[in-house]
């Protein structure tokens, strides 16, 4: 694979998908298309607890490629972007975002479609997309459905970048660490003490059963917001 590292971990039960493009991991068509196929092999495979997306390096992601947002491109990126999410929904596997640095737009969206967030103080969250005059249709559903609309409109019309402890206190990081290492190294205790003793089927039942309204939201109105965009 070309932009993602895919390494398993806790005798190959914990999927971990590795950000890496060197640029600030920009969520491209090829990158997307890589973790999609890492989403076919996750669900042949029924032995797989959790999914963790982390950034290789110091940033998380910087959001979805901008050169992408052509005419000719943008129908096709975000038609693959939205698969993301449609595969996650449709795997019904734990997952887990381990944010450092940046984590914007679409890497946000991303971040936040997982049903744990970890971070350390680095961590900065934002959906800046009305500052390139659009808007984001994953987190114009996802934040209204975890954070209330109020504070979910703030975000999204302001389009500012929030720190780490904001995102805290609001409720949409559930974990906060000194640093990188720290967060690795409690992310690590954190699955062996509740996940790793869990069957892989309970797991999932349990995100499906959690996620049952949550789902039912984003399936019908992100197509709808595909076309307004």
């Amino acid at each position: 694979m070309e932009k993602i590292k895919l390494i398993y971990t806790h005798n190959n039960t914990v999927a971990n998908i590795l950000l890496d493009d060197g640029k600030g991991n920009v969520l491209d068509n090829i990158m997307m298309i890589e973790i999609l196929d890492c989403f076919k092999q996750f669900k042949e495979n029924k032995n797989i607890k959790l999914i963790t997306f982390q950034g290789e390096g110091k940033h998380f992601s910087f959001g979805a490629s901008v050169p992408e947002h052509t005419k000719e491109l943008a129908e096709t990126m975000i038609k693959t972007f939205h698969q993301l999410f449609f595969g996650i929904m449709d795997l019904g596997i734990p997952t887990m975002a381990k944010i450092s640095g940046q984590c914007l737009g679409g890497g946000m969206e991303l971040a936040i479609m997982c049903n744990v967030l970890f971070a350390d103080k680095t961590a900065k969250m934002g959906q800046p997309e009305i500052v390139l005059g659009v808007f984001p249709p994953p987190a114009s559903v996802i934040l209204p459905e975890k954070l209330g609309l109020a504070r979910a409109e703030e975000l999204l019309i302001s389009g500012r970048t929030m720190g780490v402890e904001e995102a805290y206190q609001m409720g949409l990081v559930n974990y906060v660490f000194e640093d990188k290492e720290a967060l690795n190294a409690a992310v690590d205790e954190w699955i062996e003490k509740n996940i790793v003793p869990k069957s892989a089927s309970s797991l999932r039942y349990a995100v499906k059963a959690s996620r049952v309204k949550f789902n039912h939201v984003l399936g019908n109105f992100l197509p709808q917001l595909e076309y307004m965009y």
